[in-house]
């Protein structure tokens, strides 16, 4: 059974910095692209960065260049750098396969973005 164990989340100021982490169980990591996903609220849930498994990556537009996605395949870990974050960045930051598996999702882990 896949699992996705989110962390690093926290309240930060704009421009702040945070190194968001997520580890996976199950025998899918090595296989599948792993994604980044975010809902604000009031928001769906949207994706934010991906990575295939040959580190191939996808960003969307609004976290370009602010944020980088990793994954380290010895640890089942996939990891975003979440830089110079906006108010607009507050969400609850969750992992999961890339397109997602929709009965995996797991807690996430919240980003506040606040003055």
């Amino acid at each position: 059974q896949v699992q996705f164990v989110e962390s690093g989340g926290g309240l930060v100021h704009p421009g702040g910095s945070l190194r968001l982490a997520c580890v996976v169980s199950g025998s899918i990591f090595s296989i599948f692209p792993m994604g980044w996903y975010r809902q604000a609220p009031g928001k769906q849930r949207e994706l934010v960065a991906s990575i295939t498994s040959n580190d191939r990556t996808y960003y969307s537009d609004s976290v370009k260049g602010r944020f980088t996605i990793s994954r380290d395949n010895a640890k089942n870990t996939v990891n975003l750098q979440v830089n110079s974050l906006k108010v607009e960045d507050t969400a609850v930051y969750y992992c999961n396969t890339g397109p997602p598996l929709e009965s995996a999702w797991g807690q996430g882990t919240q980003v506040t973005v606040s003055t």
